[in-house]
């Protein structure tokens, strides 16, 4: 999985819809201490293995906003899924853009944040 950012369409935050599926690929540590309510954790570092958890979730036709910290990471993902015949797009800015953004987060502990 390498690709280059510039190559993968990109969106920031506050174009996420609500109802979006988005698919949160950070480490297990930054998952808990803060995401987006609703969304799809799976690990860039686990994501080709637990494709299939993704695929089971995604409509025909939806499109999927990838989430990492900044961007990086999710850049890599969207960019795989692209090749895969996926709609995706990465959030640029990441889960740092979305808490800057006053956007919903929670955590296995309060108050969430992002790491």
């Amino acid at each position: 999985m390498n690709a280059l950012p510039g190559q993968v369409p990109q969106t920031d935050v506050a174009s996420v819809p609500a109802d979006a599926l988005l698919l949160d690929v950070r480490e297990d540590d930054e998952w808990a201490a803060g995401r987006a309510p609703g969304a799809l954790h799976i690990p860039m570092s686990e994501f080709v293995a637990r494709q299939g958890e993704l695929t089971e979730r995604l409509g025909e036709g939806e499109r999927v906003y990838v989430v990492c910290r900044v961007g990086g990471r999710s850049a890599q993902v969207a960019a795989y899924l692209l090749q895969q015949g996926v709609d995706a797009v990465n959030v640029d800015g990441g889960m740092l853009a979305w808490q800057s953004a006053s956007r919903p987060l929670e955590g296995d502990a309060e108050p969430a944040f992002v790491q």
